[in-house]
């Protein structure tokens, strides 16, 4: 039983009487903050009283009055200005705990309307090494595919993995002009990145040297304007005062955007391997763009080169996953979609919904300035285009109800451009969510990289990580007071548990909205908030029933023994358990897996004081020894659960 949701619907019965809209009173229904004050509280009254013009206490003794939830709690009490405090009657929580303890769903019920969900996550684009930069994407999007998947919605997984853009122009470029045949032949991905970046590099200085007057003229501008601005100000001129600022602001930009471009010209003019070759590819920057839309054309000699290096790409992009221990449903790349892109294009025109603009098609939305352009000058189709095709493939052929992007936050603008397109192309009935998310940031608080500036490979990080577990358990194992008990075997299959977890749960645990700082000794922590600290409650549970000699499984058969929460711990631990649900709930309705996180450590806190406060292997009174071996189980299970839909693995010894 989701005992939140009960008490909701308790009000909603009365409230729906009251209000025209009672939801957001329902929503003020909520598990209470500090134990003292119940197990729930309804803090509705306040709002509800401007409404219906009364006190909010007596607007709260009303409720009360109407509320019928006698058979759930002990008669409800008003707290100060008109908190309504609920607390839950002991022998309702044993009985329902001990629905729980049987129950291998622990007692979680699949929602009563499932959804067909195609969750987009991941995404790279290949003949590229993964990076930091997608483990956000990727540990989030699996997260949620799991969450919801559980709780009965029918998920398909799409990794749509960029293997058509302009990357693989810049790669057709670079193979035909800078190939290191030996290392592509020894490392055929490692030198196709290196490759990429070196047109990129060079291809964004020309780039650079094109827009560069234009800066200095916009400078030049922007400081007339700011020295007549100052001339003209007086003192007292609020308005001038407020436009003098702004100017002086883009005035600073400006001058930064030219300093930084002087900066990439001379780095790369002084460079003795990227200056001569700059000067040897002056139209790199659109010879690229050219072998792009050759490869989109059919140009069979490119179609050969991309189907040499695609299956090299995704077999180290696999490799990645594998040890993530992610799978998706499909793969679909951009080159899936690139035969339907012609009609789509059609379609929006037959529609009226795409107009010629500068030689372009374009999409023109409401409350956007720029245009959602689905085919550009030279004919060739864009990222909108494959996405449009995309959710009309996923629709059609995967019978999609609701499509879940994991994307980068400062991709928001595209989405929410793409979304108003396919509303207006006729899927205005199906659900499209941008799930979107900050940036992995270093303690610096720039974006997380590498001494030497560059961004940190994906593999090397799990590497990293690995490694600097495998540190801590042999630590920690060879300090245990009767010597250690792990295997190199042992210590090294913890540690890939222990450090992969750590750095999916250092993700997972922040609101996905934000950025987060990457630190590697918060992240593999035994105290506090981290995945370690989870994994070893979990196996201190464990430990639990080697030290009483008992399996866990016979456990399970011990009918005859009821579940008692007679101690306050042991109630406290009880009610947290059974808010697993609860969670559950929060966590598919927001789409953040730190709301499970958060529910997670609280839990294995809350099974910390128990374990402090009431004796468990030495309790003498054998039925309350076996009630609390029930209660160790199920707070082992819950963990177990909760992580495992995390994507994180535990070990019963660490």
């Amino acid at each position: 039983m989701n005992l939140l949701e009960v008490l909701r619907n308790r009000f909603q019965s009365v409230l729906q009487k009251k209000v025209e809209d009672p939801c957001r009173y329902i929503a003020m229904v909520l598990p209470a903050q500090n134990a003292q004050f119940g197990d729930y509280q309804a803090n509705c009254a306040m709002p509800l009283s401007k409404v219906l013009g009364k006190p909010p206490r007596e607007v709260a003794a009303d409720l009360i009055a109407e509320v019928d939830v006698s058979d759930l709690c002990e008669p409800p009490e008003i707290a100060g200005p008109g908190f309504i405090n609920l607390k839950l009657k002991t022998d309702l929580l044993e009985q329902e705990f001990a629905e729980v303890f049987t129950s291998e769903r622990l007692s979680v019920e699949p929602v009563k309307s499932p959804e067909k969900i195609v969750i987009d996550y991941s995404s790279p684009n290949v003949a590229k090494p993964m990076h930091v930069g997608h483990l956000r994407s990727t540990v989030i999007g699996d997260a949620l595919y799991k969450i919801l998947s559980f709780l009965g919605h029918d998920l398909t997984s799409d990794n749509h993995i960029g293997d058509w853009g302009t990357q693989f122009g810049m790669i057709l470029y670079g193979y035909r002009n800078f190939v290191d045949q030996e290392a592509y032949e020894k490392e055929p991905v490692a030198e196709l990145s290196r490759l990429y970046r070196l047109v990129n590099k060079l291809s964004e200085y020309h780039t650079t040297v094109e827009t560069l007057p234009g800066l200095e003229w916009k400078l030049s501008e922007t400081e007339q304007a700011v020295n007549a601005a100052e001339a003209e100000f007086e003192q007292d001129d609020k308005q001038g005062k407020k436009q003098l600022k702004k100017l002086r602001s883009d005035l600073e930009s400006i001058r930064q955007s030219v300093t930084k471009a002087e900066s990439l010209i001379a780095e790369i003019e002084q460079d003795e391997i990227y200056g001569p070759l700059a000067a040897a590819h002056p139209n790199i920057h659109t010879d690229a763009r050219l072998e792009t839309s050759k490869l989109h054309a059919g140009d069979a000699e490119n179609r050969k080169l991309w189907d040499e290096f695609l299956p090299a790409c995704l077999d180290v992009m696999n490799v990645i996953y594998n040890r993530l221990h992610i799978k998706f449903d499909y793969s679909l790349g951009e080159s899936f979609y690139q035969p339907q892109l012609a009609d789509v294009v059609e379609e929006l025109k037959a529609k009226g919904l795409a107009e010629e603009s500068q030689g372009a098609m374009c999409v023109f939305l409401p409350d956007f300035k720029a245009p959602f352009i689905v085919q550009k000058q030279d004919g060739a189709f864009t990222y909108a285009t494959t996405d449009l095709a995309t959710i009309r493939y996923r629709v059609e052929k995967l019978e999609a109800t609701s499509i879940l992007y994991v994307v980068d936050a400062r991709q928001g603008e595209h989405f929410q451009m793409l979304f108003g397109t396919a509303r207006r192309w006729g899927y205005e009935n199906l659900n499209l969510q941008h799930v979107s998310f900050g940036t992995v940031m270093g303690q610096d608080g720039k974006p997380f990289k590498t001494r030497s500036g560059d961004t940190v490979g994906l593999g090397d990080l799990l590497d990293e990580a690995i490694s600097r577990a495998l540190a801590i358990i042999t630590t920690n194992d060879e300090a245990k007071p009767n010597g250690p008990e792990l295997d190199e075997a042992e210590r090294k299959q913890i540690a890939e548990i222990v450090g992969l977890g750590g750095i999916k749960y250092a993700d997972l645990h922040h609101n996905r909205e934000s950025d987060y700082i990457f630190d590697w000794d918060k992240m593999l922590s035994m105290t506090g908030d981290t995945a370690t600290y989870m994994q070893y409650a979990y196996a201190r549970v464990c430990g639990i029933f080697r030290k009483a000699d008992v399996e866990r499984e016979d456990i399970r058969q011990r009918d005859d023994v009821p579940i008692r929460l007679a101690h306050e711990a042991e109630r406290a631990l009880g009610l947290q358990l059974l808010r697993f649900s609860e969670a559950l709930s929060a966590t598919a309705q927001d789409l953040k897996p730190n709301l499970l996180t958060n529910y997670l450590f609280e839990t294995a806190n809350a099974f910390s004081t128990f374990y402090d406060r009431c004796p468990v292997v030495k309790e003498n009174d054998e039925a309350v020894r076996m009630s609390r071996l029930k209660l160790c189980d199920v707070t082992a299970r819950t963990l177990k659960q909760g992580l495992n839909l995390l994507g994180i693995e535990t070990s019963e010894r660490m």
